[in-house]
């Protein structure tokens, strides 16, 4: 499946899986920005792209990024609906309680995931249907 980017500016970088079969695109950044501990920043794309219907885009952290300097997405994953077509934005947070983290353009920033979804209607019911784990949320299902 093809999937269209436009590039919105000079300093972006088509979106692209570091290696074969890779889920995930590697999204860059367009512009700079520095992340002082426990600050959040909006990073630019610099791409747009068109999520085919029926179809969703997940921007989804980068591990390494977590690993190393503690850098993780404030929404994440973030949702592309498929009629969205402004530019991709990648929300960093750094929570790393001392250093101070800088995104250069061309830096990786996240990663960009195409799925399928399901299109559900919601309806008002009286009850649900019985199962086996009920109820059982967090920490239900033991250590």
């Amino acid at each position: 499946m093809e999937l269209r980017f436009v590039l919105l500016r000079e300093e972006a970088i088509l979106p692209r899986r570091a290696h074969e079969g890779d889920a995930g695109l590697d999204l860059f950044a367009a512009e700079p920005a520095h992340l002082g501990p426990g600050e959040r920043w909006s990073v630019g794309t610099g791409v747009s792209v068109e999520i085919p219907e029926g179809h969703a885009g997940l921007v989804l952290p980068r591990s390494g990024l977590a690993r190393e300097h503690g850098i993780a997405l404030v929404n994440g994953p973030g949702l592309i609906d498929s009629g969205y077509r402004g530019e991709v934005r990648v929300l960093l947070l750094n929570t790393d309680p001392a250093e101070i983290y800088r995104v250069e353009p061309g830096d990786r920033i996240g990663q960009l995931l195409v799925t399928p979804i399901v299109a559900t209607e919601p309806v008002e019911v009286e009850a649900l249907a019985e199962s086996a784990r009920g109820d059982g949320g967090f920490g239900s299902s033991g250590r």
